[in-house]
């Protein structure tokens, strides 16, 4: 696809910006943070939007383009749409990835990918039929400490990873978990670790490859009547490319996040990036190494009563144009999706 094409007329010369055409299905707080993403980018424009509930109760007035109460009825509309967004609840993005793809259009899917590896190799086979790209959203990759402990780990400054230890300690209550929605339903929401925590083991797994000898254990604290699935966990692993690791989550943190961290310990060295969304270097000591001043991490996303990770989405979008457009390729693909998937349904699959 090309960038641009250029009109030269009474010896002037005028780019012509050729745009990414959107569009969003489901318009909650994150089909919202997409179609605003969207807006400002002057590569792409919000040709649609689509969400089953009714439009005045979206608070999407000012979008001033189509809306449609189905993806079948979108598709068969005749909008001209290159990228579909698909914000619609977790048990949902499998689904709505495939008539994407069966209409011929690319794919930002929000995390997770699916609820299972076989939905997600059924939407990567249907991608592949259909010659689509299938963007993953992971938007801490993008934060600043995670962009520096990758090179870290790449460099191998810390030497040969002895232990990984990630934390996620956040608040999830009755103003989260509210009634007729679609969160703690299992079959939508699929559990603590696919809404809450997915981009952390994701994380994880960018930086140290895959995992196996898993033991977990789970707990229900305070979250009886609010969820179907368990509210924290302690999981323990052993990475394939070496070392141990493990993973200690809780949404039953009292009134608001905690922290989410990953320490790292290495022949080399020690790292723990913490605050509450893993964004801020809490402790560097490396040999023969000196930290470097990084740029300031973006705040969370904030939903008023709760508050989620860092607000990175124009990332992603400027993404998806730099590798339409070729000048770029995917930051988060479709198999590292499909990973994240599998991790979480093994860990899941050591439930009594």
């Amino acid at each position: 696809m090309a960038v641009a094409f250029f009109v030269i007329f009474a010896g002037l010369t005028k780019t012509i910006i050729i745009l990414i055409k959107f569009a969003v299905i489901g318009c909650g707080h994150i089909g919202k943070r997409h179609a605003e993403m969207i807006q400002r980018n002057a590569e792409a424009t919000l040709v649609a939007l689509c969400d089953v509930a009714e439009k005045d109760k979206l608070g999407i007035e000012n979008y001033d383009v189509p809306f449609f109460k189905s993806p079948e009825d979108m598709f068969l509309s005749g909008v001209d749409i290159d990228v579909v967004s698909i914000c619609t609840p977790n048990g949902l993005h499998a689904t709505h990835s495939l008539l994407a793809l069966d209409a011929k259009k690319h794919i930002v899917c929000e995390k997770p990918m699916a609820l299972s590896k076989a939905d997600c190799e059924a939407v990567i086979f249907k991608a592949l039929q259909a010659h689509k790209n299938i963007f993953c959203v992971m938007q801490n990759r993008y934060s600043p400490p995670s962009v520096w402990i990758k090179n870290v780990i790449e460099e191998k400054v810390l030497g040969d990873i002895y232990m990984v230890q990630l934390n996620c300690y956040w608040n999830r209550d009755e103003r989260y978990y509210k009634k007729g929605g679609w969160k703690g339903i299992a079959k939508l929401d699929g559990g603590t670790l696919f809404t809450q925590f997915s981009h952390f083991i994701d994380i994880m797994y960018w930086l140290f490859g895959d995992i196996k000898d898993i033991n977990a254990q789970f707990g229900n604290f305070n979250h009886e009547g609010l969820t179907e699935f368990e509210d924290s966990g302690i999981v323990s692993f052993n990475f394939l490319n070496g070392g141990m690791g493990s993973i200690n989550y809780s949404t039953s943190v009292w009134d608001k996040n905690l922290e989410s961290s990953i320490t790292i310990i290495g022949s080399k060295g020690s790292v723990k990036i913490g605050g509450q969304y893993m964004n801020t270097v809490e402790y560097c000591h490396i040999k023969d190494y000196e930290m470097p001043e990084l740029p300031p991490s973006n705040p969370a996303n904030d939903y008023g009563a709760y508050k989620g990770s860092a607000a990175n989405h124009h990332y992603i979008i400027e993404n998806v144009i730099d590798t339409l457009k070729g000048r770029n390729t995917i930051t988060t693909n479709a198999l590292e999706g499909l990973k994240v998937v599998e991790i979480i349904e093994r860990i899941y699959s050591l439930k009594k």
